[in-house]
């Protein structure tokens, strides 16, 4: 008998994964589509059937919510007609956001793999086929089954809500805390941790006008002018990425007050790595007093993640701090 092979959807955005030069020599931009890059991965065959499609090719500096919403529901259509798992391709400068907001309203137990390539296809040492051999095994993987939006690069599996890029353009550049969830090794799939799941967002599969919200970062001796300016600029929400635990200097408590009377201002920190305190520090200016007056906590949430959360409630219209208390943790189990 005929061996049944799994079945896996293949969205491609473009990115690197998909860049080449018009001529030699000339800078890269994508021009590959799915089946073009596919085709280029030994073995991918006999891994998976995998059916390509493109959904986008550009840089992933012009990738939006709506394009990711988007993405969802054909995910959600692709397993629902039978695929074992989907995996996405993109270019990694926005990676780690479009990972973190496909996990938020991810509701299947099929994983939904992101990858992309920090060297174009025709330059020495092109990562993309490996990557992309790497993220097929692991939608394939009963191992990676309920742990959400994975992010597959360098043979490592990254929770969607951990993962950074930590750097331009290294081919290790994508780490995350406190470490990968699992790896690829000898053509399988490890799996060491599991990120908790919380329940999914329900946004709209197609939307044109999504709330903006603006991320304001604490810098030293900024006196905050930017603050109240957001109003009339028309944002609905604010983040502010503050100092160490969630600090910022004396100087912005006025304009903050203001602000959280006029739309949901939560407070995230600028370090990308542990949570948001509540109860430690008690002078002007500490996370103590930002909370009493009305910021919202962020938790574990990075400032990247936490805009994102702040624009997906708002576009929900659902309770924003219920929302953070609902999704801004980062247990794993």
């Amino acid at each position: 008998m005929p061996t049944i092979r799994p079945r896996v959807g293949y969205l491609a955005l473009g990115g690197t994964i998909a860049s080449i030069p018009d001529e030699p020599g000339a800078p890269s931009r994508p021009g590959l589509g799915a089946a073009q890059i596919a085709a280029a991965v030994p073995g991918l065959t006999d891994v998976a059937d995998v059916a390509g499609e493109d959904l986008l090719q550009v840089s992933s500096a012009r990738v939006t919510m709506p394009d990711l919403l988007r993405v969802a529901a054909r995910a959600r259509e692709l397993v629902d007609g039978g695929a074992d798992g989907v995996v996405v391709s993109q270019g990694t400068d926005s990676l780690e956001e479009s990972a973190f907001l496909l996990d938020l309203v991810w509701d299947r137990p099929e994983p939904l793999v992101l990858t992309g390539a920090m060297r174009g296809a025709s330059v020495v040492g092109a990562d993309g086929p490996a990557n992309l051999l790497a993220s097929v095994r692991t939608a394939v993987s009963p191992q990676a089954r309920d742990l959400g939006v994975l992010v597959v690069l360098g043979d490592e599996l990254h929770a969607a809500r951990s993962v950074r890029k930590a750097h331009t353009s290294s081919p290790a550049a994508f780490v995350s805390w406190p470490g990968p969830v699992g790896w690829v090794v000898e053509d399988r799939v490890r799996v060491a941790q599991r990120p908790h799941r919380r329940p999914a967002l329900r946004l709209p599969d197609a939307v044109e006008d999504v709330p903006p919200v603006a991320l304001v970062t604490a810098t030293l001796g900024d006196d905050g002018r930017l603050l109240g300016a957001l109003p009339d600029l028309g944002y609905r929400g604010a983040v502010i990425a503050a100092f160490g635990g969630g600090h910022v200097h004396t100087s912005w408590l006025d304009p903050l007050r203001a602000l959280v009377g006029r739309m949901p201002v939560v407070l995230a920190s600028r370090t990308g790595a542990g949570e948001v305190l509540s109860r430690t520090y008690g002078y002007s200016g500490g996370e103590v007093e930002l909370l009493e007056m009305g910021l919202v906590r962020a938790g574990a949430l990075a400032p990247l993640q936490a805009r994102l959360l702040l624009q997906a409630a708002l576009l929900a219209e659902t309770d924003v701090a219920q929302a953070f208390s609902t999704h801004a943790g980062g247990e794993l189990r």
